[in-house]
């Protein structure tokens, strides 16, 4: 069975047993969390389709880490001489998903 998530303004595919890494939520390592907007659940038999979530459809997850990405470099160069060199880590969550029901 898998379900498709919205979590962070972006979505995912996700079955049972996938680690992925989503923008940062609240959460200690250790900690379950629950994913309530749920756009699609299929596998099994024909697929449900929500408009737009599918009404209680849940996905839940283990958190396994907290941490930031790898430094994303911004370099911006004018014609006169002047540079700037600006760098971002964006924070996320690693979660593993542990069940999915609808």
């Amino acid at each position: 069975m898998y379900a498709v998530i919205r979590t962070g303004g972006k979505q995912y595919r996700v079955a049972e047993g996938d680690v992925l890494r989503i923008e940062k939520i609240a959460g200690d390592i250790g900690a379950e969390v629950s994913f309530s907007e749920i756009l699609l659940l299929g596998g099994t038999d024909s697929p449900k389709v929500g408009r737009p979530t599918v009404s209680g459809a849940r996905v839940v997850g283990k958190v396994l880490a907290q941490d930031k990405h790898r430094r994303v470099l911004h370099f911006r160069k004018e014609k006169e001489g002047w540079t700037r060199r600006r760098g971002h880590r964006q924070p996320y969550t690693e979660v593993k998903v542990t069940s999915i029901s609808g």
